[in-house]
């Protein structure tokens, strides 16, 4: 089974519970376990509420990319596996694209702390040429017994 869908959002806190709500719709209705769409679905609110709070810039945006006033979810469910990717038009991660990790009484980054606990994989990383930060993740994903809905 394939899915994917893609969404580009208002940097406004309104659009973390859609993008969360979809994705977990979406892996309801494809059979996945509970818990591992719960686990993904807040990687998810966590990558996207870094690209409400951080992820604007000036001006209207890189072509290619969301606009400044927007940033991109993107979701694949192919075979075993959920990958996600949260693409904004900010400044992007200071360095090479690896943020540091935050000490124990940091007010910024344990989302991304809790983005690797969550998920399998994580890269984060700039969107090269086009500015814009770049958090992407994946999950091994795990069924229900009876899925609700049966896709060829």
């Amino acid at each position: 089974m394939s899915i994917w869908w893609s969404l580009h959002l208002r940097r406004e806190a309104a659009s973390v519970p859609l993008a969360r709500r979809l994705l977990l719709g979406t892996m309801e209705t494809a059979g996945v376990d509970p818990d591992v769409s719960y686990d993904l679905s807040v990687a998810l609110t966590e990558a996207c509420a870094n690209a409400v709070e951080h992820g604007g810039g000036a001006g209207p945006g890189a072509p290619g990319g969301p606009p400044s006033g927007a940033y991109r979810v993107t979701a694949y469910l192919d075979g075993e596996t959920c990958r996600i990717e949260v693409a904004d038009a900010g400044p992007g991660f200071p360095g090479a694209g690896v943020p540091r990790a935050p000490s124990d009484d940091a007010e910024h980054g344990r989302g991304l702390r809790l983005i690797e606990e969550l998920a399998d994989h994580v890269q984060f990383g700039n969107r090269s040429g086009r500015g814009g930060a770049v958090v992407s993740f994946d999950k091994i994903l795990k069924w229900r017994d009876s899925p609700s809905l049966l896709l060829a």
